[in-house]
């Protein structure tokens, strides 16, 4: 999930959407939030707005006429790279999530969406420092996705968004169960692996087959031994069902430490290289047979 927080006074932001009920209907939800909003309704307003004035963020559907979405986020990056795009779209396919990172949106918003997970995802955008090459694609293909990552929690948080997308023919419980795996994954290599030093990469890969999805992550750290991790909730005793996070309190790391647990148990397969830096979650997918 996106961080929340408070937005800022004297934001503004730039819906793009085709349907004059979607533009009342956010306007509707961020009453209240001290927001600017301007409304385009098809990529070429949208551009042309966006060229002729300042924006924070520019949120837009995927499916308008003319020019649709993922053609307007490709010119944004051409023309104003700086420009943070938060993508949505009530269809969500494989190729559409997979132009949407490669073309560097902030992150992805499916339709409906709750008042609450629009406030996360346009603050998130908002107040977050974004560097172009924060996630670099390796390999683009639907079904084989690689990227690099810049250590930076947030990243997660983002990537996270997007991956969830790539299951949406998955029931909701299945798609948040992998989702929450893959994001604490990604959380404790960056944080754990590589230090939350931007100057260090992650690397990750998505397969998706016919049969399964297939997680790969790589972080640059020494790897770990599962008899070293009193900081996670994995080392847990039935006396001290909490115990770790007495040791994460006195060595100052951050609330948590039930990554290992939570993917324990939402993955299938879950498999570690023998240095502990490189890890594989498996997902079997429901037999279509």
């Amino acid at each position: 999930m996106l961080s929340s927080g408070p937005v800022l006074s004297g934001k503004s932001i730039l819906l793009v959407d085709d349907d004059p009920v979607l533009h009342e209907l956010v306007s509707a939800m961020l009453r209240g939030q001290d927001l600017v909003i301007e409304s385009a309704y098809d990529g070429a307003e949208g551009l042309k707005k966006l060229l002729g004035g300042q924006f924070d963020v520019v949120v837009t559907d995927v499916r308008m006429p003319g020019m649709d979405g993922l053609t307007l986020l490709n010119k944004i990056h051409e023309l104003r790279p700086g420009t943070k795009v938060v993508v949505m779209t009530a269809e969500s396919t494989p190729v559409t999530v997979v132009r949407a990172i490669r073309d560097h949106a902030y992150t992805y918003l499916s339709k409906p969406f709750s008042r609450e997970s629009l406030i996360e995802t346009v603050n998130a955008a908002m107040h977050t420092a974004v560097d172009v090459d924060d996630i670099e694609v390796v390999s683009a293909r639907h079904d084989w996705i690689s990227l690099q990552l810049r250590c930076k929690l947030v990243t997660a948080d983002r990537l996270s968004q997007f991956f969830r997308e790539l299951a949406a023919d998955l029931n909701v419980e299945e798609r948040d169960s992998i989702s929450t795996a893959f994001r604490e994954l990604l959380m404790n290599a960056i944080e754990h692996g590589g230090k939350s030093d931007p100057n260090q990469k992650v690397h990750v890969t998505y397969v998706r087959t016919s049969r399964c999805i297939l997680y790969y992550i790589r972080d640059p750290g020494p790897g770990f031994s599962f008899e070293n991790l009193a900081h996670a909730a994995v080392s847990n005793t039935a006396d001290r069902p909490f115990g770790h996070a007495e040791v994460r309190d006195k060595l100052g790391i951050r609330p948590g430490g039930f990554g290992i647990l939570l993917t324990r148990n939402f993955a299938d397969e879950l498999v570690y290289s023998e240095k502990g830096n490189e890890v594989i979650l498996i997902k079997y997918l429901p037999s279509t047979n």
